[in-house]
């Protein structure tokens, strides 16, 4: 094979393929159904023509018969009257106007055959132009329904591919690790020192109350006074020394009271 057939050959496969890429079904076919209707008034007018040709070969026809009568008329007249040579130059009219008559009504008849297969020429292209764009619409319909069948094709690969969910999967995971991140602060924030302290000073300020109660009842005698072995005495937590003097001086009046 020459280079430059191999050159045309691969200039017509590229070609074509980029056509053929680009070439969309829908808009090829609602061409082509435009490009039907628009012969249609070209058909229409080739018919009118050629009924048009017929219908001034009738009337043609139809003033030949007339005149071929009228002639007939006049010779016969100008035979009555005698009158041989005006009747002879009828005749000559006559006979001209009969083989016009004859090749009028031949033409006549081409015409009105040509007519019928006009216009049944025009009607089989209207019907197989009907029947095209009823197949041509159904094309179309059914080239949507392949065009929303592959994006819901390439919808469900992706949703198959995995995409979003892995999107979903590393925001979950994320909100997850935020969350314990949070729960852990918290939980060593109360687990600090401080936390620990206000624990202890609480405690000991109810035990400090629990005392104090204790001394009112013993006061008032609804307590039995008590004694050197008795139990001994909580503690002051640290910054309490006041408090917990003042609550052994209490004691003692108690007791002495007693």
């Amino acid at each position: 094979m020459g280079l430059w057939s191999r050159v045309k050959r691969s200039m017509r496969a590229l070609f074509g393929g980029i056509i053929e890429a680009t070439e969309n079904p829908e808009l090829v076919l609602q061409q082509t159904i435009r490009d039907m209707r628009d012969r249609v008034p070209e058909l229409n007018n080739s018919v009118a023509q050629v009924m048009a040709t017929e219908k001034l070969l009738g009337k043609s026809k139809e003033r030949l018969e007339t005149q071929v009568v009228d002639l007939d008329s006049k010779i016969r007249a100008s035979v009555k009257l005698g009158r041989d040579d005006i009747a002879t130059a009828y005749i000559g009219q006559l006979q001209q106007a009969q083989m016009d008559l004859q090749k009028t009504s031949q033409q006549l008849e081409h015409a009105t055959l040509a007519s019928k297969q006009a216009l049944k020429a025009r009607d089989n292209y209207v019907l197989q132009m009907q029947r095209r764009t009823a197949e041509a619409m159904q094309l179309i319909n059914q080239s949507k329904q392949a065009k929303l069948q592959e994006q819901l094709a390439q919808t469900m690969e992706s949703f198959q591919i995995g995409d979003d969910a892995s999107v979903f999967n590393e925001m979950r995971d994320k909100i997850d690790r935020r969350a314990a991140a949070a729960e852990a602060k918290m939980q060593l924030g109360s687990a600090s020192v401080d936390n620990q302290m206000q624990d202890i000073e609480r405690e000991a300020m109810d035990m400090q109350l629990q005392d104090k109660l204790l001394t009112y009842k013993r006061d008032m005698g609804l307590l039995p006074a008590s004694t050197s072995g008795g139990k001994q005495q909580a503690l002051p937590a640290e910054g309490e020394t006041g408090a917990g003097g003042q609550r052994s001086a209490l004691l003692d009046n108690g007791s002495s009271n007693n």
